[in-house]
């Protein structure tokens, strides 16, 4: 009879080359500085992307006029807007196929875009200037928001009959978040999207990441003063 095949561990000379290398430690992306779990990012205009920085290269760039503008730091506020409302009507105008969008001013193209979560990723909307101000321009958000940056963060939620229904601040919830946030989410919808309404669990992360939202924002009273 053949022996049988031995079924103790791999010996430790081996362990090596069968153990999964551990993850290389995130790093900053202008200077390779290691970088903490919690970083801060920075804004590449031309290339519409987002880069993580060191604490160092962060605060570079918070100084007016760095980088002729090519790297902008992105800021930490959290804003809302406890008094802003959108009809059904108004909604529409906007050409968003789903209850969740995000706005911010591109600097570069020096038009307004406007992003919604999906399972594929960002999907950006064609925004024009004059649905931009009827619709959203009379939020005090809207004049506070620093372009590229920052960006107007709009959830509508409906009922199962298919009537509006509040979301803590109304039927429409309206903040002013660091772009990184509205990024975050997207990532998230990704990861978790299911079927046709994205099921369970992307409506359970969903609550989640607006109930961290809700929970960092000031009321934009308070910023500007009014």
């Amino acid at each position: 009879m053949a022996p049988r095949p031995s079924t103790t561990s791999v010996p430790a000379a081996l362990r090596g080359f069968t153990r999964r290398p551990p993850p290389a430690q995130e790093r900053c992306e202008l200077c390779a500085e290691p970088l903490a779990p919690e970083h801060r990012h920075l804004v590449d205009t031309r290339k519409r992307s987002l880069l993580c920085a060191c604490t160092g290269c962060y605060l570079l760039f918070t100084r007016p006029g760095a980088g002729a503008g090519h790297f902008q730091a992105v800021p930490d506020r959290y804003l809302i807007d406890p008094d802003f409302t959108l009809d059904e009507a108004s909604w529409n105008r906007l050409q968003i196929p789903v209850g969740l969008a995000f706005f911010f001013r591109n600097s570069e193209l020096d038009r307004l875009a406007a992003f919604y979560p999906s399972p594929a990723g960002a999907t950006e909307s064609e925004l024009d200037p004059d649905t931009w101000r009827e619709v959203l321009g009379h939020s005090r958000l809207t004049a506070l928001l620093q372009p590229d940056t920052e960006a107007l963060l709009i959830r509508r939620e409906r009922g199962a009959d298919g009537a509006s229904r509040g979301t803590g601040a109304g039927s429409t919830e309206c903040y002013l978040v660091p772009v990184d946030t509205c990024y975050e989410l997207v990532g998230r919808m990704r990861l978790h999207w299911q079927g046709f309404d994205g099921g369970a669990e992307a409506r359970a992360d969903l609550t989640d990441f607006f109930a961290r939202v809700r929970a960092a924002a000031r009321p934009v009273i308070e910023e500007d003063g009014s």
